[in-house]
């Protein structure tokens, strides 16, 4: 927000991990509740993922910056944001799936309509 022209990706932005929009991840966990009356763990993911230099490229287009450049940090531990994060992330939602359910949008879908989302609510304040 500093610079308007430059994206700071913390790592080396190959870092990827499967993104849910907020829309099935509440589908995800009513059906979860829907589908099981005693205590059980599921995961909640998409099916795909999208990595770091996605996104920057997502956000870039859906503020109108084209100019904009994206600057990565190297970040750390083999081009990891920061100390402890997961380079690769992908969660087996297979036992949520066996109840019927699915998300509706993949990583890219739900990273684009979160940041149209998020720039609607800071133009309206």
């Amino acid at each position: 927000m500093d610079n308007p022209l430059e994206l700071e990706v913390l790592g080396d932005g190959t870092q990827s991990k499967s993104y849910l929009y907020i829309d099935d991840c509440v589908e995800g966990v009513l059906k979860g509740i829907e589908s099981n009356r005693q205590i059980s763990v599921f995961n909640i993911g998409s099916l795909d993922r999208a990595n770091v230099l996605e996104i920057a490229e997502i956000v870039i287009q859906e503020t109108g910056n084209p100019e904009a450049v994206i600057r990565t940090n190297g970040g750390v531990d083999g081009g990891r944001g920061w100390k402890g994060d997961v380079k690769i992330m992908q969660l087996d939602v297979t036992k949520l799936m066996t109840h019927g359910w699915v998300a509706k949008h993949n990583s890219v879908d739900a990273i684009t309509h979160t940041t149209r989302s998020i720039i609607t609510k800071r133009q309206k304040t």
